[in-house]
């Protein structure tokens, strides 16, 4: 008899398991990662800005299971190309629902990651999609790809202080409203976005100097490196010199003395660290095309020798493929704005327009 039923049986199952829930792994193919990205044993590790993990599926809904390394990290949580709120996960491994109550038919969700590597690490272990949904086909890697080497400019800090205090714990900035983000957007470009508040090339308000930081994988592990070869970007953008313009006048500072002693460095000596870095990046990307911006802060005002010091330097590689590019001093206080990010991607692709050739 229980033959006869077996056909009865099996469809049953089948009929139940197309109303489980779908788990989706970290390691899953079907998921579309964007940034520098460690996978670890049982995890999907986040750390830098604008890190972001992409989806397409269908069904009402999708959870993700995350832990944060000391719940001090925030993530745009985007439905259909639209954010929909903000997640900010705690320090022990937990289940968040993304989104509910979807439509029928095909969705894109993305968990972007509004803060830089300062406020720590988030493990990203799965997603799971509710009762009757799938997942579908990874989202398809965009034709261009832009890397960004900046400082806090480009992570966006303070852009959502909108009392003026330029504040820069992580409920305040938002890396996907950064200038980086806006102009990537404008391209349909993926982009890294290898930055650091307070970070420059000859020194910096903390040890680590770009030159030794942007080949890491894990930015805080010396012995972590990055493979290049994993992703090629079209256009590289630099947007540093913004704190060595500082710190080189601020004597008593412990990283000035670290770097330089008692004597600030000469022009020759900060033109000269600044072709190298360039030169390394080349090293990188033999073929990218390489912007070498600076601004909006005070940098760039008037009278500043900063951009004359980039000029210099670009001049001395004989290389057509790199450019120069100052956006103008926003005369305000503290960091950009959301308004004044907006404005430097702005300015930015109007550059771009005229003389980058995709």
């Amino acid at each position: 008899m229980i033959y006869k039923r077996l056909p009865a049986i099996i469809a049953l199952l089948t009929c139940l398991n197309s109303f489980a829930q779908t788990t989706v792994k970290f390691n899953d193919p079907h998921i579309h990662y964007m940034g520098r990205i460690a996978m670890r044993d049982s995890a999907a590790e986040l750390s830098w800005s604008a890190n972001s993990i992409k989806i397409n599926f269908t069904g009402a809904g999708v959870s993700a299971v995350l832990k944060d390394e000391r719940s001090d990290n925030n993530y745009n949580v985007i439905v259909d190309g639209r954010v929909i709120s903000k997640l900010h996960p705690d320090a022990t491994k937990k289940e968040y629902v993304l989104a509910s109550g979807l439509s029928a038919g095909k969705h894109t969700l993305e968990l972007f990651k509004r803060t830089e590597w300062a406020m720590g690490k988030t493990w990203f272990y799965q997603f799971n999609i509710d009762k009757g949904g799938k997942i579908l086909s990874a989202p398809s890697s965009s034709k261009r790809k832009i890397e960004f080497f900046g400082n806090s400019i480009t992570c966006g800090y303070a852009d959502e202080d909108t009392t003026g205090q330029d504040r820069g714990t992580s409920a305040y900035e938002n890396g996907y409203i950064s200038y980086a983000a806006i102009t990537s957007r404008h391209y349909n470009a993926e982009f890294v976005n290898t930055s650091k508040s307070g970070i420059g090339i000859t020194v910096s308000w903390f040890p680590l100097v770009m030159p030794e930081m942007y080949d890491r994988l894990d930015a805080t592990n010396t012995d972590s490196k990055w493979d290049f070869s994993k992703y090629t970007p079209d256009l590289v953008v630099i947007n540093l010199f913004q704190n060595d313009s500082w710190i080189v006048n601020v004597h008593d500072n412990d990283q000035f003395k670290a770097k330089f002693g008692t004597t600030p460095p000469t022009a020759e000596f900060i033109v000269n660290a600044y072709a190298n870095f360039i030169k390394s990046v080349r090293s990188k990307y033999p073929k990218a095309q390489i912007l070498c911006m600076l601004g909006s802060m005070d940098a760039t005002k008037t009278g500043s020798p900063w951009p004359g010091y980039i000029q210099k330097a670009v001049a001395g590689l004989n290389d057509k493929k790199i450019y120069t590019h100052f956006i103008p001093y926003k005369n305000t206080n503290g960091h950009p704005s959301a308004k004044e990010q907006q404005a430097m991607a702005d300015d930015l692709i109007k550059f771009i327009d005229g003389n980058v050739k995709w």
